[in-house]
């Protein structure tokens, strides 16, 4: 039986299904194509590392059963996302994964988003937009685990493989934006701290800055309040789920 969901907030949903499938991109007028042309292309001046890549935007979210939820998902690129500053347009929300990585002793990695990113400063979870799927493959719970654990690799340096993060809950905040969140098995903090060395000095021997410019590990939506800088919307609900079911 289908379930409408609560109004758009920041709202957590436990889930252990999760059912896809893809849908067309909505028809868009014209003159909001050429709208959203402009703020693309003015965003770009602005931040020269901005790119018009594939993405995955959310067509549509319902609860179908006990923890299961049923997502439609629409091939769309970057720039699909610059209709939220036309007015009168709208955007699909966007399609992320993330990942709560612990420690040993129970508290979660954070991290802080570099100067030269679209969200400078910002702490966040481990993570990205989803891609589509190429070459006939399919977009299903494997492949999203497997650019969920693809995440935690490239911007905090720690291998672990798909099969061993769990679907832990779905968010939804800011712009209807519908987060996939995983946990992943801990690790001693020693560890993480060596892994997220690693990953920044290899970039920065290939000339590059990491996306990622420091991490932190909280324990509590306390300690995470005493981080400076911006937090993503989903933080704080997942810190407090997270601590409190320990």
């Amino acid at each position: 039986m289908t379930e409408t969901l609560p109004p758009v907030g920041t709202d957590l949903f436990e889930v252990e299904r999760l059912l896809l499938a893809e849908a067309a991109e909505p028809p868009l007028a014209p003159k909001d194509a050429e709208a959203r042309d402009r703020v693309w292309d003015t965003a770009v001046r602005a931040n020269p590392t901005l790119f018009d890549g594939p993405v995955v935007a959310c067509g549509g979210l319902e609860r179908v059963g006990p923890r299961s939820l049923r997502l439609s998902w629409v091939r769309v690129t970057y720039r699909h996302y610059a209709l939220r500053r036309v007015p009168g347009a709208t955007a699909l929300p966007s399609l992320f994964v993330n990942v709560v990585q612990p420690t040993d002793d129970g508290r979660v990695l954070v991290a802080r988003m570099s100067p030269w990113t679209a969200a400078p400063g910002r702490w966040q979870l481990p993570g990205g937009s989803v891609e589509p799927p190429q070459g006939g493959a399919v977009l299903d719970e494997s492949a999203l685990a497997g650019q969920a654990a693809r995440e935690l690799g490239e911007e905090v340096g720690v291998d672990t493989a798909a099969e061993d993060l769990r679907l832990w809950v779905v968010t939804r905040g800011e712009n209807g934006s519908i987060g996939l969140t995983y946990l992943a098995p801990a690790l001693p903090e020693a560890s993480l701290r060596a892994d997220f060395a690693a990953v920044a000095a290899a970039e920065r021997a290939q000339g590059r800055e990491p996306e990622l410019d420091g991490i932190a590990l909280v324990r509590s939506p306390d300690e995470l309040a005493g981080l400076a800088g911006p937090h993503a919307d989903y933080l704080e609900p997942v810190v407090r789920r997270f601590s409190g079911s320990r």
